[in-house]
């Protein structure tokens, strides 16, 4: 299994390479949780998520939010290439995660699609564009992780995105859905069966998270997400201390004993968030074991 993490470069989605399944770590919009190329160096971690692009759509420029880490609109996020870079030396592979649960987006119109999918490409994966946010390296693909607005036309993006993949460089496809079956933005998008991996975040939700010292509901809303979407990897998403989310947290013995031994059917688990993780202990907990 794997752990993902996420940081705010804005975030970051991380998988580990000491075990056969991926592990990720999401890293939150905090500028304490240290850097990208720390996060990189621990070696926890197969997938890194850069978040959020939290504005696009109806005629809009999209604009990129990395909280306390770096500042796009004064270019001082450029240098985050080199750390970028270095990541991909190791294996991992950096995402671009769009939406959160801040920000002005939408796609309702068609013509959004394109003019998204274009920005997207030219200025964070293999296009050109001479104004690129976070400098000349090339991101392996897009995260989406939709928490507002409205459900329309992102099947369409994931679709126009999918297009700019080649044999030589493949543009990946993940998304950050809430445990509730089917996820109520993303549901449609899901369905094209075109993402490589997705997140379900069992936290947060009552019906479907660990709660009252059972993981019933738990695993059999797992069990549910397993049995019916078509993905290339499945992963848990869980809250990496008792105060990184509201609600839903499980400590990581119960998560080994109770979860992991009893379900073999997950690519591995994600970690909100990272500054959470680095002083909870949470992924040195269960990374053996995942």
């Amino acid at each position: 299994m794997a752990i993902m993490g996420c940081e705010s470069l804005s975030s970051l989605w991380v998988t580990s390479h000491r075990s056969w399944r991926p592990n990720c770590h999401l890293l939150g919009q905090n500028g304490n949780e240290g850097t990208l190329t720390e996060t990189c160096a621990t070696r926890k971690y197969t997938h890194v998520n850069i978040a959020f692009l939290n504005k696009f759509g109806g005629g809009q420029t999209p604009e990129l939010n990395l909280a306390g880490h770096c500042n796009p609109a004064n270019d001082t996020c450029k240098v985050v290439s080199t750390a970028v870079e270095n990541c991909q030396r190791q294996g991992i592979k950096v995402m671009l995660s769009i939406g959160g649960g801040i920000g002005n987006y939408s796609l309702t119109l068609e013509s959004d699609v394109k003019l998204v999918a274009e920005y997207l490409y030219n200025n964070f994966l293999c296009g050109k564009s001479f104004n690129r946010p976070l400098g000349y390296a090339v991101l392996d693909g897009v995260n989406f992780d939709i928490e507002l607005g409205s459900t329309l036309h992102y099947d369409d993006l994931v679709r126009f995105l999918s297009q700019f993949s080649e044999p030589a460089r493949r543009v990946y496809i993940t998304g950050a859905l809430q445990c509730p079956f089917s996820d109520r933005l993303l549901g449609t998008a899901i369905e094209t069966g075109l993402f490589d991996a997705v997140w379900v975040q069992f936290y947060n939700d009552q019906p479907c998270h660990y709660g009252l010292g059972s993981a019933q509901r738990l695993l059999e809303s797992w069990e549910r997400w397993a049995s019916s979407v078509v993905v290339g990897k499945l992963f848990m998403g869980l809250s990496a201390a008792p105060t990184a989310a509201g609600s839903g947290y499980i400590l990581p013995e119960v998560l080994v004993s109770e979860v992991i031994k009893k379900s073999e059917m997950y690519g591995g688990v994600m970690l909100w968030s990272r500054f959470h993780d680095v002083n909870n202990g949470y992924s040195d907990s269960i990374v053996n074991s995942v």
